[in-house]
């Protein structure tokens, strides 16, 4: 049980299972003000902690505990209900339809200021949006901001229009674009960033968006791409991709923001034996998916996709709950990454070189049975066009070869 001075110093640090933050008032006071209706004047963000103990601290005390000890046993194959993550999130949104089983993230402008003072028209996925709960913060706090919220249950996607729609903004609103999408199997859609410009150089700043027709390709990628409590809900094989995918709709220079259970997190302490599905993966009663990250993992993820690692780190928060006086550990992981400005031209260069390579080993495939007749014929022409100009040259630099 907690005194009453650990209870008032830990007052503002509320936290369940998956709320990692809720309100802050004082001791016994009701709000009166319910989050979704709140005016734009009236919104706030909200402050935000992450050093409140040391996680070496509680590794420690974890891997020294005989009854947790399970939690660090390899993968195992248990028998359980493991239906399509999709329809699980699907089923979950539909029996927590009032939206409130997940808060307003209104720390997300503090832990990611980046967000508050981008520019005007600056593009923002949020994958795996839920109810609303990341992309409404973000809109409230950023005026400027257009974002783009995917997710893989269609309930979900209309309690977020829902819940924007009644936020007493009309900008926000406008600036909301929803769509159902389970990006770690199909991707990506075309629109956010078209194959076609994709793959000149995988970077989205190359492109100016428009097919040679002059039409309108794709919107030309994202500045911001927020990844927020999603990743640990995914098959770990499904990872590598979903952080490829994240890379490929980015802007060279553009930011991945990433926030996610770490390992360690009270709710990871919590699960039983028979709820391991794997190596720190954990299938709820419901059929959702939980993984807890180190950030090794993470680090691993994102440079193998080609990200910068800008900031990586456990966010330990202690959090009490004051009708039990219980304290608990909560352990996140933070995250930003770039995508490297330098992307581009890496990327042309070694387009470059490849053609060269590819056009040198044709050249020498086709050399005694075509080009050592065109030399004849392009040296009796009075003018040469630059692909000629080309052949002729190679022909003297490779004629020993």
């Amino acid at each position: 049980m907690l005194m009453n001075g650990e209870v008032s110093a830990l007052h503002s640090r509320i936290g369940s299972e998956l709320f990692p933050f809720v309100w802050c008032l004082p001791f016994g006071e009701k709000s009166r003000i319910s989050p979704s209706t709140m005016s734009r004047k009236e919104w706030k963000a909200e402050n935000y902690y992450s050093k409140d103990f040391d996680w070496e601290r509680l590794r420690e005390e974890v891997e020294t505990d005989p009854s947790l000890h399970f939690h660090l046993l390899p993968e195992n194959t248990p028998n359980l209900n493991d239906e399509d993550s999709a329809v699980a999130w699907d089923k979950f949104h539909a029996r927590h339809s009032t939206g409130k089983f997940f808060k307003e993230r209104r720390y997300l402008l503090k832990e990611f200021p980046e967000l508050a003072s981008c520019e005007d028209n600056s593009k923002v996925l949020e994958v795996g949006c839920g109810n609303g709960s990341t992309a409404l913060p973000i809109l409230c706090g950023r005026e400027g901001i257009i974002l783009y919220a995917c997710d893989c249950s269609s309930t979900a996607l209309e309690k977020a229009k829902e819940i924007i729609s009644s936020a007493n903004s009309l900008s926000a609103n406008a600036r909301f674009n929803p769509f159902l999408c389970d990006f770690s199997t199909t991707g990506f859609p075309s629109w956010l960033a078209c194959n076609t410009c994709t793959s000149r150089c995988n970077g989205i700043d190359a492109f100016n968006s428009l097919c040679p027709d002059g039409t309108k390709c794709c919107i030309g990628g994202v500045d911001f791409v927020t990844l927020i409590f999603t990743l640990s809900a995914l098959p770990p094989d499904r990872m590598p991709k979903a952080i490829a995918q994240c890379f490929a709709v980015l802007k060279p220079g553009g930011l991945l923001l990433f926030r996610d259970y770490g390992l360690y997190d009270m709710t990871m302490l919590r699960f039983e034996p028979e709820n391991r599905i794997g190596y720190r993966e954990y299938l709820r009663s419901d059929g959702t998916r939980s993984y807890f990250f180190c950030l090794n993992t993470i680090r691993s993820l994102t440079t193998a996709a080609g990200f910068t690692v800008l900031e990586l780190e456990y966010c330990c928060v202690r959090s009490v709950n004051r009708r039990k006086g219980k304290i608990m550990n909560r352990v996140w992981v933070h995250g930003k990454f770039q995508k490297p400005t330098g992307y581009l031209k890496k990327s042309e260069e070694n387009k470059a070189k490849n053609d060269k390579e590819r056009l040198d080993s044709y050249y020498k495939r086709n050399y005694k049975d075509y080009f050592g007749l065109l030399e004849g014929e392009l040296k009796q022409k009075k003018e040469l066009s630059e692909s000629e100009n080309d052949i002729l040259e190679w022909l003297e630099r490779n004629r020993d070869n």
